[in-house]
């Protein structure tokens, strides 16, 4: 697919991986829409790359369908969807102060995996009324899952359980969705240099860094958001999850 002039949403796109990739995005010529609870930093972030951003909660059904008829309103159809948004919050299943709070993993669960499902049901719809182009392609979708679907660590029960949620759903949507032509991908990043790893220590970021067998460094939200137009631009690729991760593979703790 061609980004020049094709509206493209990015969930979570106010900072980190989703900032990243609506910068990329931006810059090969799509029109980008942030959604983001951070209305400020969005807004922000979409006046430096021509944009334009709405607070959106991605686990509300009302609030991503008024969030998608703005885009439509200001921009148009989109072609592209990017589910970036999404929390982390650790806990073990049984800690010191007894059983995990279902509450809390239920959240983790209602943001990650159901907040992506929302988002991709009710853009895909809208993409499915649009002209077809090369090769009958409508749009593309990409999701965020992690290298915590295959290595959770100790403590993230939630957050692996969400994660391979959207791993475990990529292809079934992507059958789902073939006979209207859009495609549907997922990449799963290891640990890059987002707000998440920002409040620690620097000996923490530097032992953490040391840990990715090559580079040894964390990921930068630009590679994730090469990763994700690439995906766009090539059409053969579908149904399918991507590490991104320097060939980590993520020990107990």
């Amino acid at each position: 697919m061609d980004l020049k002039g094709v509206v493209a949403i990015i969930t979570g796109g106010a900072s980190g991986l989703g900032a990243g990739t609506a910068r990329e995005l931006a810059g090969a010529g799509a029109k980008c829409a942030l959604w983001d609870m951070n209305i400020d930093l969005a807004a922000k972030t979409a006046a430096e790359i021509g944009g334009m951003a709405v607070q959106v909660n991605v686990a509300d059904a009302d609030s991503v369908a008024k969030g998608l008829a703005e885009v439509k309103a200001r921009l148009g159809a989109p072609r592209i969807l990017v589910n970036c948004a999404g929390i982390g919050r650790a806990g073990k299943t049984v800690g010191r102060d007894g059983p995990l709070a279902l509450e809390q993993f239920a959240q983790v669960i209602n943001v990650n995996l159901i907040g992506t499902f929302n988002c991709i049901r009710l853009c895909a719809a809208e993409m499915g009324k649009l002209e077809p182009l090369a090769d009958g392609e409508r749009g593309v979708i990409i999701n965020t899952a992690s290298v915590a679907a295959f290595d959770g660590q100790i403590g993230q029960a939630a957050y692996s359980a969400s994660k391979g949620g959207v791993v475990g759903m990529t292809l079934p949507i992507a059958r789902d969705l073939m006979d209207v032509g859009i495609r549907v991908c997922t990449i799963a990043p290891g640990l890059f240099n987002t707000p998440m790893m920002h409040g620690l220590p620097d000996n923490v970021k530097a032992a953490l860094s040391a840990s990715v067998p090559f580079p040894k460094r964390l990921g930068e939200p630009s590679e994730y958001g090469k990763l994700a137009r690439h995906i766009v631009e090539n059409p053969m690729l579908n149904g399918e999850t991507i590490r991104l991760d320097g060939a980590i593979r993520m020990a107990p703790r």
